[in-house]
């Protein structure tokens, strides 16, 4: 369920355009989705960088610092959106992270989560660094300031094999842009072009929709590319086809946007795929058809086409409550679903009602508009969700809840039913959702279903666990952002 799990970050950067940090505020507006905590800007003019970050969403930040958008004409720019899964959600996690070392400024934006981060911040805190912030982002800089990785030949290819974990990164020194993708692909990082010619960097296509740029493809797992007066040029820090990609199934089923296209294909028509799918694995004699939005929209359409049941909105959405997983408290995530989410009576009331979401996590946000609908009268409530059941955490940047915390991982369907307060409930099965991909079933990550972890996790439990009480000392923002 959307309000139950935290969302990716999301980059954008571009090279040798004027409106370079007109167009990143676009591009990071369109990734709005990906991160709501805090956004960041860094822009050069060939020379030097500026940077400006601040907490909350893109208009937000960048209304009290509109200045940086009217004035500023640097040919090159960098952007994040954020929530946290390494570090809290403070305002000196906020990226790009821009520091200083022997070869000049460095701007960096980091998409994912890496799992060997506190080793090595141990490592180079033992060594007398100093680290201001609580991100795994930072360690980069680090390793990128090490006099020995600084003299080697390739010395951001040397430094990103140090990494473990899922990462896409956005590197902007003062002349140029590198970009960079794990080994595994988990996380997506696309390439785009400008009509003028200028090259784009983003999370998802749908930033460059909103820029007028057309996609031109991915970066590669384990891939660098680099953007300068030249234009575009590629290398890789690892032997392409080395490694088996592990994409992140679960960009598709939530994250990412409907109109984007990742891995490969269309995340909207993918997920009519899987709600096809899962009426075909788990049918239900019903009268209607609803989505939770905005993520079980496509799948409940998928699933309304195929089970030849009529499709309608059961749950109207506010616009004005962004996704409500920004908030760390349970209670206060669950009145920001009722604010966000309103039944109409008229659509359910006296109806056996099958509701579709894209997953569940702690259910208990599920549980409340479970309550909700039948509060509005519904008949019967068939629950159908578009994955199968989450068991497993999640160590390469999605904010799942411990495993204990998992509704499926300690309850039978019987139990999450009952807990549910619903009269079915129905899940994906690991394989059907696999036969709607069109890559090959071994190149996505399944590890939340099945605990096939293809990376190493046990260096990343104990990170958790030390990180857990490392941010007990600290007091995070609790603010409920709003969408504006």
């Amino acid at each position: 369920m959307a309000s139950e799990k935290k969302e990716n970050c999301g980059l954008f950067g571009i090279f040798g355009d004027v409106e370079a940090v007109q167009k990143t505020f676009f591009g990071l507006h369109s990734l709005q989705h990906r991160g709501q905590e805090s956004a960041g800007i860094a822009s050069s003019n060939g020379e030097s960088i500026r940077c400006y970050t601040g907490m909350g969403t893109v208009r937000r930040v960048f209304r009290s610092g509109s200045d940086i958008l009217a004035k500023s004409a640097n040919p090159i720019a960098i952007g994040h959106v954020r929530y946290s899964t390494t570090g809290g959600s403070r305002a000196i996690n906020s990226q790009p992270l821009l520091s200083e070392y022997s070869r000049g400024q460095v701007a960096v934006a980091h998409n994912g989560n890496l799992i060997n981060s506190a080793l090595l911040r141990d490592e180079y805190e033992a060594h007398g660094s100093i680290f201001k912030s609580t991100s795994d982002t930072e360690v980069i800089i680090h390793l990128l300031a090490k006099p020995t990785h600084v003299s080697n030949l390739a010395p951001l290819a040397h430094v990103l094999n140090h990494l473990q974990g899922a990462y896409c990164l956005l590197f902007l020194f003062a002349d140029h842009i590198e970009a960079a993708r794990d080994p595994y692909g988990i996380r997506p990082l696309c390439i785009g072009q400008t009509e003028k010619g200028c090259y784009v960097i983003a999370s998802e296509t749908c930033a460059f929709d909103a820029i007028e740029a057309k996609f031109i493809r991915e970066v590669e797992p384990g891939e660098i590319v680099r953007l300068d007066k030249k234009g575009l040029s590629s290398r890789f820090f690892v032997k392409p086809g080395s490694v088996t990609p592990a994409h992140c199934i679960f960009e598709h089923i939530y994250f990412a946007k409907q109109n984007s296209t990742i891995f490969g294909e269309n995340v909207h028509e993918f997920r009519k795929k899987l709600g096809r799918q899962l009426a075909i694995e788990q049918p239900a004699d019903a009268d209607v058809v609803i989505p939770v939005p905005d993520s079980g929209t496509s799948a409940a359409i998928g699933y309304a086409e195929q089970s030849k049941i009529p499709f309608d909105m059961g749950f109207v959405r506010s616009h004005y409550i962004g996704r409500t997983f920004i908030s760390p408290d349970q209670k206060v995530r669950e009145l920001e679903v009722k604010l966000k989410l309103a039944v109409v009576k008229e659509i359910v009331g006296g109806k056996r009602t099958v509701v579709v979401d894209d997953s569940i996590v702690r259910g208990t946000t599920t549980r409340g508009k479970m309550r909700a609908l039948r509060q509005a009268g519904a008949k019967q409530i068939h629950m159908r969700v578009s994955c199968p059941p989450l068991r497993f955490p999640c160590f390469y940047g999605v904010d799942f809840p411990t495993k204990e915390e998992l509704l499926a991982n300690n309850r039978d369907f019987e139990q999450i039913k009952d807990f549910l307060g619903v009269d079915s409930v129905g899940y994906m099965s690991l394989d059907g959702l696999l036969s709607c991909a069109v890559l090959p079933a071994e190149h996505y990550c399944t590890a939340c279903w099945n605990g096939k972890y293809r990376i190493p996790v046990d260096i990343a439990v104990n990170k958790f666990a030390a990180e857990h009480c490392q941010m007990q000392m600290f007091d995070d923002l609790s603010e409920t952002e709003i969408d504006e």
